[in-house]
């Protein structure tokens, strides 16, 4: 029996050809048909050149297990959310890589209500029937049908603020020629059709498989200094970027400075705190301090669980939580299916901006000077637990609480760190905070990784 790689913690991603193609996307379609037993499924993709194709081979593999398809085109995962929910169907499916390499493509899928399918059962289940591919097909065929579901999903995220709060802003918007332009576009045209005095500056608008300007991966410092060099030329108050399948955003502040996502996390619970009184408020845990603090301020309750959209969802529905958000930019809200958006979190922003009468970059300036970060950092590493395992031993004599509950925490005082091996890709991810010590962060990194090796 074959095994299939592309299968990783909580969605798939693989390398085009052996790892991911046509045929094994049959299978996929087919085995979660076999699995979660859906009458219908919505079926969505980004706008990779490989996306269609395989989106096709999945519809073939619902069709012939009898399942009928509801396809919605090109459009991004939080759209796919939206319509399985709002379609009523019993589970979704996203083609895309996001914001992996161009020869690279993948799924993310959810069940009925856009709940997260469960990583060690349903998402195991799902692979080994894709591995063993004994599938019982039966005599009624599946239906195709096209729906178009990008104006309700416009409402929906439209609605989480107030149109008549925004104040005339000018906002740089970048798409990273991935699928996020479409979309954003029904937006802006809603917001205008309600006399929101907003304007904005479209960047690498056009979805483009050939992705002239490299893969839309904000989070990479390499394809920073072009959204920042473009909101400082047309003097936008703040620029937004998206990854490919734009379930992430990114901010830059008027002055073109990359905004971490950890200090995004804490202005949009402080926003949601303060509609939600006591409210409860998921977070990762490679940086806690300042969203921890902001909750605490404002009388809610932090809740920590594990990175990865599966183990966040999972979280902020079992907790009722009002908002969760990861440093990596995924934000996640119970009015949408309890789902990450990358659209909703930049009208907020927005919205905050307007009401605060202050720019972006100082409603976080006292966060960050509070609370001084190192960002994400990511090695790769030829035995990730051999490493961890050396980190800890070295520095536990120095830490007063050591965690293992998303790979290694350590908390010393002044300064905390988190290490932990990638679900999606090969790689070791090391973050680090202090307390008001921005000096300090880059001689703990420097000794963390010398402690790694790199």
């Amino acid at each position: 029996m074959r095994q299939l790689d592309c299968f990783k913690a909580y969605d798939i991603r693989g390398k085009l050809g052996d790892e991911l193609n046509e045929e094994i996307a049959y299978d996929i379609g087919a085995a979660l048909a076999q699995i979660l037993e859906p009458r219908v499924v919505v079926l969505g993709g980004d706008c990779r050149e490989t996306s269609d194709s395989l989106k096709a081979a999945v519809a073939r593999g619902l069709l012939d297990m009898g399942v009928d398809v509801l396809d919605i085109g090109m459009c991004g995962t939080e759209e796919v959310y939206f319509a399985t929910d709002h379609l009523n169907a019993d589970a979704g499916i996203e083609v895309t890589a996001s914001h992996n390499p161009i020869d690279y493509n993948g799924m993310k899928m959810v069940g009925q209500g856009s709940r997260p399918l469960d990583p060690a059962t349903e998402m195991v289940a799902i692979r080994e029937a894709a591995e063993r591919r004994a599938f019982d097909l039966p005599e009624r065929q599946g239906s195709l049908t096209q729906v178009d579901i990008r104006q309700p999903y416009g409402a929906k995220v439209c609605s989480f603020i107030e149109p008549s709060k925004l104040k005339p802003l000018k906002i740089l918007v970048n798409a990273g020629n991935g699928a996020a332009g479409p979309a954003f576009d029904e937006i802006a045209r809603q917001l205008a059709a309600k006399g929101a005095p907003v304007s904005f500056v479209r960047m690498d608008h056009e979805p483009d498989p050939s992705f002239p300007n490299g893969i839309p991966n904000p989070l990479l410092e390499k394809n920073q200094p072009r959204t920042a060099a473009a909101v400082r030329e047309h003097n936008a108050d703040f620029g937004v970027a998206w990854d490919g399948d734009f379930d992430r955003c990114f901010f830059f502040d008027h002055t073109g400075t990359f905004i971490d996502g950890y200090y995004i996390v804490g202005l949009l619970a402080e926003q949601a705190l303060g509609a939600n009184e006591g409210a409860t408020i998921i977070h990762d845990p490679r940086m806690i301090w300042n969203t921890r603090e902001i909750v605490a301020e404002m009388g809610g309750t932090s809740v920590q669980a594990r990175t990865g959209h599966a183990f966040q969802k999972s979280a902020m529905r079992e907790h009722s939580a009002i908002y969760g958000g990861e440093m990596s930019a995924h934000h996640y809200f119970r009015d949408f299916m309890y789902c990450d958006s990358g659209m909703i979190p930049w009208l907020m922003v927005a919205e905050l901006v307007s009401s605060k009468g202050q720019p972006l970059a100082e409603l976080v300036a006292d966060r960050k000077a509070k609370f001084p970060a190192s960002g994400e950092q990511n090695f790769k590493i030829e035995d990730p637990a051999a490493a961890l395992k050396a980190v800890e031993t070295a520095l536990q004599s120095e830490a007063i609480q050591i965690e293992f509950f998303d790979g290694l925490s350590m908390d010393f005082g002044d300064w905390r760190m988190n290490l932990r091996s990638s679900s999606t890709e090969p790689l070791v991810r090391l973050n680090i905070e202090t307390r008001g010590d921005a000096a300090a962060v880059k001689v703990h990194l420097n000794r963390v990784k010398k402690l790694l090796g790199v």
